[in-house]
C-alpha cells in the first residue's frame, strides 16, 4: 500500500465517519422532536380528560335530583323539575 492508497482510505475513512456523525446529530434531534409531540398530546389528552370528569360529574348531580324527585313520590314533579331547570340556568321549554 503506497502513502497516496493510505491518504485515500484516511479521506475516504474520516468522510464516513463525519457522515455517520451527522446523521447520529439528526436522529437525535428526530427523537426529541417526536418526545415534545408526545408531551404535548399527553398534555391534551390530559385537559379533555379533565372536561370530560367535570361535565360528567353535573350531569350525575343532575341525574340523582331527578331519582330524588322520582323516588320520594311527589306529586309536582313538574314544578320541581322546573325549579332544576331555572337553577342551572336553562331555559324554559313552553
Amino acid at each position: 500500500m503506497s502513502f497516496g492508497d493510505f491518504m485515500g482510505l484516511t479521506a475516504v475513512m474520516g468522510a464516513m465517519i463525519a457522515i455517520v456523525a451527522i446523521l447520529a446529530g439528526v436522529y437525535k434531534r428526530r427523537l426529541a422532536f417526536l418526545e415534545r409531540k408526545l408531551e404535548i398530546a399527553a398534555g391534551q389528552t390530559a385537559e379533555k380528560a379533565a372536561r370530560y370528569a367535570t361535565h360528567n360529574a353535573g350531569i350525575e348531580n343532575r341525574l340523582r335530583a331527578l331519582e330524588t324527585i322520582i323516588t320520594d313520590g311527589a306529586w309536582d314533579t313538574a314544578r320541581q323539575i322546573e325549579s332544576l331547570r331555572a337553577a342551572d340556568g336553562e331555559p324554559r321549554a313552553n
